[in-house]
């Protein structure tokens, strides 16, 4: 089963892994969560990234601008 890990940058510059070695589901539950904290709220949580067990990554949100990777496709947008 594919593993990932869960990072957030901070203003700064420094950065902090807060899952490795997770399923993607949780990967995903930690993204929701640090992407939405009080860190985010207060401005110090710039980026949240999750990666796949060869560091590409699988998920991108960047402070202001939101889900950057993977892009939306049309066929998810609402037209």
């Amino acid at each position: 089963m594919d593993k990932y890990s869960v990072v957030q940058f901070f203003e700064d510059g420094s950065y902090e892994y807060v899952r490795t070695n997770v399923e993607a589901a949780e990967a995903m539950k930690a993204a929701a969560h640090y992407t939405s904290s009080m860190g985010v709220a207060l401005g110090f949580v710039k980026r949240v990234i999750i990666t796949d067990t060869g560091d590409s990554i699988c998920f991108e949100w960047i402070h202001g601008q939101g889900v950057v990777f993977p892009p939306k496709s049309e066929s998810n947008t609402e037209k």
